[in-house]
């Protein structure tokens, strides 16, 4: 039996979206997944175990939560497509910095 699940997660950036929606996609029984970054929601339609998306969304996000599981209705799409509001193309979360640095006093490492 097909189930669907809304899971409000934080979508703050283009890599979010594609960071959730690799990680949801690894899951068996999914038929299709939805976003929605304006209400931050994630519709995921399919047998698949909500507890086991929502174990795997909060590896990436650990704020995520379960908004309502119920059995899977076809809604009527619009011809009209709403407009995305734009996301920045990476928030701060994702945005990674390494750094790294010369000492130029001690080259050699002290600890043995």
């Amino acid at each position: 039996m097909s189930k669907k699940t809304v899971v409000s997660v934080d979508l703050l950036c283009s890599k979010c979206r594609l960071k959730v929606m690799k990680l949801i996609s690894t899951i068996e029984g999914i038929n299709s997944i939805a976003l929605d970054p304006s209400k931050n929601t994630v519709t995921v339609m399919g047998e698949a175990d909500p507890v086991c998306i929502i174990k795997k969304v909060r590896k990436f996000r650990k704020s995520a939560q379960i908004t309502s599981i119920g059995p899977a209705k076809e809604e009527k799409k619009d011809d009209k497509k709403e407009a995305l509001p734009s996301l920045p193309k990476m928030c701060q979360k994702c945005d990674v910095w390494y750094v790294i640095s010369e000492d130029l006093h001690y080259p050699y490492c002290n600890i043995l």
